[in-house]
Parts: C-alpha cells; structure tokens; sequence
C-alpha cells in the first residue's frame, strides 16, 4: 500500500460499506448510509484541519480556545456520484465551501471527459476534499485532482467509499503529494471497468437513475 494511502478500517464503516452493497438497498436509504460514511470518514481527513485561538467568554471567565481557522476548507465532489458525500462532510463544517466538477466516463473507451469546473477563491488557500464514492481506474481522480492543481490548489485529499486497486495506485502514483482516504479495497475491476464486488453505480443508486 502506497504511503499516501489511508484505508479507514473502522467497525461501523465496514457495516455500513456492507448495506451499500446489497442490491436491495433502496435509493433513500443507500443515500443516507453514503452521507452517514462521508461523515465517519470526514472525521479522519480532517484530522489536521488548521486551528486558531479564539477568546471566548464561559459562564466562568474568559479563555482563549482553538477554533477551525476560517476560509480554510473547499469541498470538491466529482459529479454527479461525489454530491451524494458532501452533505456529510458539510454535518461536520457547515462553513466549507463547496466547489463542482464534472465528469462522465466515456463507454468505449472508459476514460475521463471533463464538462465543468468551477472551484472557491481564492482555492490556493484551502484544503480541498475531493469526493468521489467510487475509485475504480482512477481515471476520473487524477483529472479532477490536474483540474485542481491547475487552478492553484495545492493542499487536496481524496476520500472514495470504495476503491479498486488499480485505481488506488493509479491516483496515488500519479499525484503523491495528496493524502487518499478510502473505506475499503475490493478485488478487482471487471471487463467493463465495474469494480468487483462494488455495488453497482453509485450515481445511479444515489439518485434513483438507471
């Protein structure tokens, strides 16, 4: 496993990863489990979110206390499956800013297509999560994590639900310098570039698509 790579082997996300799965999960409730996972494993990415002392007033006296400094955090889900994250983060850090891109993977050739981007100012500042409940050729997460850098972002993490492997060293060899969250490795993608055993199309599921 690569050195950037984080896999968040946490009890509860194991058994809500294990719900997501199962084909008769339904689109409300597979919706809530994704928001539900987002925020557990939101609570170890941002385990170095900067800090600041603040003075605050208690019943007792007055103290200086540290507060999340602000205009610290963007939130960039890869569209339109990432959205299903956010509002789980955003339990979390209600104040993060929330930026969009978006992608749709080509059926022939399974590779990226980039159709929007747009992105907090001033991003250069921020640590950027991008979201994206599914990792499977990397493909898609080494362009959004490009369309960052190119606009100036510089502190970016990547958190998916699950993750194939070669999607996982794809993004982690291409860009070593961002942290990787994941909640579990599954086996293998298949001939169609579906990660193995998964659990289906997330957007589709999410929304209620077919």
């Amino acid at each position: 496993m690569n050195s950037n790579v984080t896999v968040i082997d946490h009890p509860l996300i194991k058994h809500k990863i294990s719900m997501l799965r199962d084909e008769n999960t339904g689109t409300n409730e597979f919706r809530k489990l994704v928001e539900e996972i987002a925020m557990l494993m939101g609570y170890e990415a941002m385990r170095d979110l900067p800090l600041e002392e603040v003075e605050i007033k208690t019943p007792i006296e007055t103290c200086m206390a540290p507060m999340i400094a602000g205009r610290k955090l963007a939130i960039v889900p890869i569209l339109r499956a990432g959205l299903g994250m956010v509002s789980g983060l955003l339990q979390l850090t209600p104040t993060a800013k929330v930026g969009h891109i978006g992608m749709y993977r080509d059926e022939e050739t399974h590779q990226p297509q980039e159709y929007f981007c747009k992105l907090p100012n001033p991003i250069e500042e921020r640590l950027i999560i991008v979201t994206d409940p599914m990792l499977a050729t990397g493909g898609s997460a080494v362009d959004a994590v490009n369309q960052i850098k190119k606009h100036g972002g510089k502190n970016i993490k990547f958190m998916a639900i699950i993750a194939a492997p070669e999607g996982l060293q794809r993004l982690a060899e291409t860009h070593p310098d961002i942290q990787i969250y994941v909640g579990t490795v599954d086996r293998c993608l298949n001939k169609d570039a579906y990660i193995c055993p998964g659990l289906g199309d997330a957007g589709d599921r999410i929304f209620g698509t077919k």
